[in-house]
């Protein structure tokens, strides 16, 4: 019998050669989260100075790498889901999204009330957008566990 030539074996098993698409809701959330992570730490870094209590340590660099780090991990989910390691993937999305919420941190060096309207606004907006990513990342790896446990 000849191997089917859409399949591709690897160290984790086989999988289908085609990427598969991700659910369009979920990308749009993905690409939601990453762009109001980005606005957050953009502002972080160029008004790094006027966050209250931040550590002199941290630098505008420090900043951006940080959030270079974080989309990674995103770009990391996305890259699975689409090589057809769905569940994988989907868990990394999860955790990507987990960390933004980190923004809140920025509440334990100061209150609220020391934070300026903007800086308030981003913390906020990134923390939205990573827990509508998280519910929607943690339901469809739900769903795929379900799937998986029925055809067992």
């Amino acid at each position: 019998m000849r191997p089917n030539p859409s399949f591709q074996r690897t160290a984790f098993g086989s999988r289908p050669n085609a990427p598969e698409r991700m659910p369009r809701a979920l990308l749009i959330l993905l690409l939601a989260y990453g762009a109001a992570s980005l606005l957050h730490f953009v502002h972080n870094a160029e008004f790094l100075a006027e966050y209250p209590n931040m550590p002199a340590w941290l630098s505008r660099a420090k900043v951006y790498g940080a959030w270079l780090g974080i989309t990674a991990v995103g770009a990391l989910g996305y890259l699975l889901v689409r090589l057809r390691y769905r569940l994988a993937g989907l868990c990394v999305i999860a955790v990507y999204a987990a960390l933004g919420f980190d923004g809140l941190g920025h509440y334990s060096l100061a209150p609220v009330s020391a934070h300026t309207s903007m800086m308030n606004a981003t913390i906020w907006l990134e923390v939205l957008a990573a827990a509508l990513l998280l519910i929607a990342a943690a339901g469809l790896a739900a769903k795929q566990l379900r799937t998986r446990s029925s055809q067992a």
